[in-house]
């Protein structure tokens, strides 16, 4: 049974739904203790009051804001959860917008909510079916934890899920990281397009989106448990940096995408350049003079 992080109520207009809180995601992820490689011994972080140079307890652990230097004001956990918050209990919603115009870098921890107990069923679910309906999402503020938070409710399957958001100035302005203006033709935008066309699919099912680092980790903990040497990849060749035929590298990988879907290849392929190094290679006679004449041509073909 998920743990119940936090209960409470959807609260929109006058309708009233409780509801219980629990996570929508886990982590899997392969935890490492920190030891002293000579004995194994665990490092462990241990707390210590710098006035007194001593280890102090969990009991002796509060809350302090730094007003000044000379100036710390604790606060308790009991006062965070008494703040005079309309949002302390609630999950009040402000307005409803289209799904698509929240900014996904907005968006973080999901959360599902469970209706709590036979009365909040059947305003739950009409929130939900008023939600597909709708294909709207609802913007609502909350405050756990000691702090008022933006969150977002979307419909998955016959759930309500809460996302907690970012506020609008927790977003840094990404205009100073974007490149300079650079020239393209509106052949390789098509091309690009028609390589996004070639790998859209339904689904995010499949060996490509399965987590490979953390079987892979397995593996060389159990290859080290038996006193074996664990897995070694392959060494692949860097990538050396070049110049390339951008429409041409379009049109192969919307080729490539084709064949792994089973569809007959439509697309023209370029070959790409080659580098002009053998010429250099066989030379070993001196060039003979040229006129201008001649020293000219190339340049009139290239």
């Amino acid at each position: 049974m998920p743990h119940i992080v936090w209960s409470g109520a959807i609260s929109f207009g006058l309708v009233t739904i409780p509801i219980r809180v629990t996570a929508a995601t886990e982590d899997h992820s392969i935890r490492f203790h920190q030891v002293r490689l000579e004995d194994l011994g665990r490092v462990r972080v241990r707390k210590y009051c710098e006035l007194e140079d001593r280890e102090v307890t969990q009991g002796e652990i509060g809350k302090g804001y730094e007003v000044s230097k000379d100036q710390v004001v604790t606060i308790t956990d009991d006062e965070l959860a008494e703040m005079p918050l309309p949002t302390a209990k609630a999950v009040e919603i402000a307005a409803f917008v289209p799904y698509e115009s929240i900014d996904p870098l907005r968006i973080g921890q999901g959360y599902y909510l469970e209706a709590d107990g036979p009365v909040a069923a059947k305003p739950y679910v009409l929130l939900r079916k008023a939600l597909e309906r709708s294909s709207k999402a609802a913007v609502a503020k909350f405050a756990w934890h000691g702090r008022e938070r933006l969150g977002l409710l979307r419909i998955r399957d016959d759930a309500i899920v809460l996302h907690a958001m970012r506020w609008d100035d927790e977003i840094r302005d990404p205009s100073e990281l974007a490149p300079k203006p650079v020239d393209l033709t509106d052949d390789e935008i098509t091309e690009a397009q028609l390589l996004i066309d070639r790998m859209t699919r339904d689904d995010l099912e499949g060996p490509e989106f399965a987590d490979h680092y953390t079987d892979a980790l397995e593996k060389a903990i159990e290859a080290k448990r038996e006193g074996k040497e664990p897995p070694q990849a392959s060494q692949a060749p860097e990538p050396k940096a070049q110049v390339v035929d951008l429409m041409a590298a379009l049109e192969a990988s919307v080729a490539k995408a084709q064949a792994s879907r089973g569809e007959a290849s439509h697309a023209e392929v370029h070959e790409m350049p080659k580098k002009k190094t053998a010429a250099r290679k066989t030379t070993k006679t001196p060039a003979k003079k040229t006129t201008k004449k001649a020293a000219a041509k190339p340049g009139r073909s290239a």
